[in-house]
């Protein structure tokens, strides 16, 4: 068969397959021209999900009668003035979108030239362009799509609900203006306006926050913490969640690179190991990161829609990010998130679906249960409690406070333990429940992995080795990473086929049930899928630190004298990232007195 040149307007219906992908791919191209043209307002309506009518209105530049025309030709900008690929300041410059969108929708477009006295139109239906006119159009550029995908209705067959793309819509126009605080938008549904956001002030760090809080929520706003660091030319702010903030998804986490929002694998992995053994499995943080380099340091013309990247030193970025997030979770130390205080204070005015309707209607304000449904409540008067290392006694339960104790501190002064599992502490304006096992067992792991980095965990040898009983494979895949466990302070051997011999063990981790600590390191090392003892360290040293934090820490259940508590409280306020156990979980929740007292009708 003879090779032949594609009519113009198959190319264009071809290249919309790439660039126009839903409604949102189209309110995408349509805004970053817009932000290229210099506009200070940008406005979208969008109906029926995109399908049904797009019309973007910006107070741009505009254009006068010849761009107008060439606007909609194929590969035609006034993006790429010195046709340099190397060093690409606007948004777009493909010159794919307009021709694109017409050949697979009905296109029309209004536009003034700044300074001009008259406004002209331009309309593509289906790939076949109409003859300019004359228009009625203030300032600026106004373009209009109407039934997209009519002219390709396969492409109709692949699109979801039209909640589905208007939602779909609506985050595409929250990433562009967080992209630029300093331009307004709003976004409609035909019928009423679903975001408005008004210009930030200059200064991302100073005033930031206001937009931020529009398109995260105010919950990201009370636990945001400011990120800022520079490597180089390549400069980094933004602002990061608390890693008790987090989401089931990435859909809140927001990378701009030189002004363009990205949606990079590179950018969105390195933001998810920064944070690390501090979210839990399967969950991602909430996020907005402004990273600023050099243009010629990136390419971002890897794909039509322009939201992968590559970047000339990968692994400078890498660090850059990685360093600037940790140092900024680790300066807020034991902070956990203020929404964990509004979720406890929401489920104990809810009713309870569980109980009785005559327990249900016995009040909102009913907090606490009966002793038959096992309260977690103050059971008995408090009193003060023994050792822990000492046998219990009589009807010791709780503990009487002191209560001329220092509730200055962050988290407050013990004033109780209940159910051996919590502690309950005052602070001047609050009180604070801790689980005691939780925060234990990240006070632990943190220093696990602290004297490992300074050159390996002391060890303390058993009186008489401990001989554990396993199965053979996981006997051997101990024996075979001893080397790699006496660096962590476990020092194994083997004790016939199907057991080892624990001879020391880490002397950090106190008492412990050592039989169940090395089940657990067999089942790590059996995920290595029998790969060398060096994997152990190599890639799964986080996860085995963790294993032994939590087999070494104090256990629920276990009675805390108060020096204890207290002990554990500041152990807590001075270190970093103890808001959360090492499987991501809050380690105490604050409640506000002021909001106990709305409880009781009190305010």
């Amino acid at each position: 068969m003879a090779i032949r040149e594609l009519p113009p307007n198959l190319v264009n219906r071809i290249a919309a397959g790439e660039v126009v992908e839903r409604p949102a791919s189209v309110v995408k191209e349509l805004v970053e021209n817009a932000i290229d043209a210099g506009a200070s307002r940008i406005d979208i309506v969008a109906t029926g999900g995109g399908l049904g009518v797009i019309r973007v209105t910006d107070d741009g530049s505009g254009m006068d009668k010849a761009d107008l025309v060439l606007s909609v030709e194929r590969h035609a900008t006034s993006k790429l003035a010195d046709d340099d690929l190397s060093r690409i300041l606007t948004l777009g410059f493909r010159g794919e979108a307009l021709p694109s969108i017409g050949a697979v929708a009905r296109l029309s477009i209004q536009s003034r030239a700044r300074g001009a006295h008259e406004a002209y139109e331009i309309a593509v239906d289906g790939g076949r362009k109409a003859p300019l006119k004359p228009a009625a159009l203030g300032a600026g550029t106004r373009v209009e799509v109407r039934d997209l995908f009519y002219a390709t209705p396969a492409r109709l067959k692949f699109m979801k609900s039209e909640r589905a793309e208007s939602a779909a819509i609506a985050d595409m126009v929250k990433r562009l203006a967080l992209a630029k605080p300093e331009i307004a938008f709003s976004l409609a549904n035909g019928e009423r306006t679903t975001l408005r956001l008004e210009p930030c002030p200059p200064g991302l760090i100073d005033h930031g926050l206001t937009r931020l809080g529009r398109i995260l929520g105010e919950d990201f706003v009370a636990d945001a913490l400011a990120v800022e660091g520079a490597r180089g030319e390549v400069n980094l702010e933004g602002f990061a969640g608390l890693p008790t903030l987090h989401r089931p998804n990435a859909a809140q986490l927001y990378l701009v690179v030189n002004g363009r929002p990205v949606r990079d694998k590179l950018l969105a992995g390195t933001v998810r190991a920064a944070y690390g053994d501090l979210l839990p499995q399967g969950r991602y943080p909430m996020l907005a990161l402004f990273l600023t380099l050099p243009p010629e340091e990136v390419d971002v013309n890897v794909h039509p829609a322009k939201t992968e990247l590559r970047f000339r030193d990968p692994n400078g970025v890498r660090s850059l990010l990685i360093g600037a997030l940790r140092d900024a979770l680790a300066k807020a130390g034991h902070r956990a998130t203020a929404t964990l205080s509004q979720a406890a204070l929401e489920r104990m005015t809810r009713p309870d679906l569980g109980r009785a309707p005559e327990a249900q209607n016995a009040g909102r304000y009913h907090v606490a249960y009966t002793r038959e449904r096992r309260a977690v409540g103050f059971a008995e008067p408090a009193q003060a409690p023994l050792s822990p290392l000492a046998e219990p006694s009589g009807d010791t339960r709780g503990m009487q406070a002191d209560h001329e104790q220092d509730t200055a501190h962050p988290l407050g002064a013990a004033r109780a333990q209940l159910r051996d599992t919590f502690i309950i502490a005052e602070t001047e304006d609050a009180l604070v429940i801790v689980d005691q096992h939780a925060a234990h067992e990240r006070l632990v792991y943190e220093r696990l992995k602290r004297a490992f980095a300074n050159g390996g965990i002391s060890r303390q040898m058993l009186l008489i080795p401990e001989v554990v009983e396993l199965d053979a494979e996981a006997a051997a895949n101990l024996c075979a990473a001893s080397g790699e466990l006496e660096r962590l302070g476990l020092v194994v051997e083997p004790f016939g086929a199907s057991a080892v011999a624990v001879r020391e063990v880490p002397s950090l981790l106190g008492t412990f049930a050592v039989k169940s600590l090395l089940k657990d390191l067999a089942d790590e090392l059996a995920e290595t899928e029998g790969e060398q003892g060096s994997r152990l360290i190599a890639g799964r040293l986080d996860r085995v630190l963790s294993t032994m934090a939590c087999h070494g820490s104090v256990r629920a259940g276990r009675r805390l004298s108060p020096e204890e508590m207290n002990a554990l409280l500041r152990d807590m306020e001075r270190t970093p990232f103890t808001g959360q156990c090492n499987h991501g979980r809050p380690t105490y929740v604050e409640l506000k007195l002021a909001d106990i007292e709305k409880l009781f009708s009190r305010r």
